[in-house]
């Protein structure tokens, strides 16, 4: 966490996008949340904003005139470990898991919402300045406990499989964070699982069946369509 964070200052977003309209926007959103905006209109001035300002977090857009999202995220990764949160129009699945695995820690879909935008963005921003590993997770009746590989729901336990408990494990420990498929196949079956999208489906389905309530939408483990999971309990 930034000593800017500590001290209670603004904390100072890097907000990247090439639309004037959007770039406005985001800046009176930022603000009105208790943010300090730094705009920049390219990824060059957005690297030189970074490397200057030390920003606490980045917005950034997915299509910018000179350099993708993709790259500026790689680019900023070399040096930086502040959360980015992308901005992507629908249909762009394929960039946003690029930048995922790139470096990013979540995105928005345009147009967004302002609030969900805010949320996103204090989420990362708890995240960053999280502490050693829990041994213990709750949410919402569900409680995790790390060390003893015990899981229970309202009290009673539930009885997983060893995969579906790293699964679990992997998605809680990233809690409101997007997972890829392919990050999640690779921290839980290896790099030979990486395309292995039906192996994941499955065991998000068995999960599902012994940890969620039997009615009703998912409560913990949330799709984002053909792009991963998050725990968003």
């Amino acid at each position: 966490m930034s000593e800017r964070l500590r001290s209670g200052e603004r904390p100072r977003v890097l907000v990247c996008d090439d639309e004037s309209q959007i770039l406005r926007a985001l800046r009176v959103v930022l603000r009105d949340a208790g943010f300090e905006a730094l705009p920049a209109d390219s990824a060059e001035q957005a690297l030189d904003l970074a490397a200057v300002h030390n920003p606490d977090a980045a917005i950034l857009d997915l299509v910018l005139p000179d350099m993708d999202g993709v790259e500026l995220c790689r680019r900023l990764r070399e040096w930086s470990a502040v959360p980015i949160i992308l901005l992507s129009a629908v249909g762009e699945e394929d960039a946003k898991v690029a930048a995922l695995e790139a470096g990013a820690d979540d995105y928005v879909t345009k147009p967004f919402s302002p609030r969900e935008l805010i949320a996103r963005l204090q989420a990362a921003l708890r995240r960053a300045g999280s502490g050693p590993e829990e041994p213990v997770i709750r949410a919402d009746g569900l409680e995790l406990d790390l060390a003893a590989r015990v899981v229970r729901r309202d009290g009673v336990e539930v009885h997983l499989t060893p995969t579906e408990f790293d699964l679990l494990r992997v998605l809680a420990l990233n809690r409101g964070r997007l997972v890829t498929h392919r990050e999640l196949l690779r921290t839980v079956w290896g790099s030979a699982y990486s395309e292995d999208t039906q192996v994941l489906r499955g065991h998000v389905a068995n999960l599902r069946r012994k940890i969620e309530p039997p009615d009703g939408p998912p409560r913990y483990v949330k799709t984002d369509p053909r792009v991963g999971y998050r725990f968003a309990a």
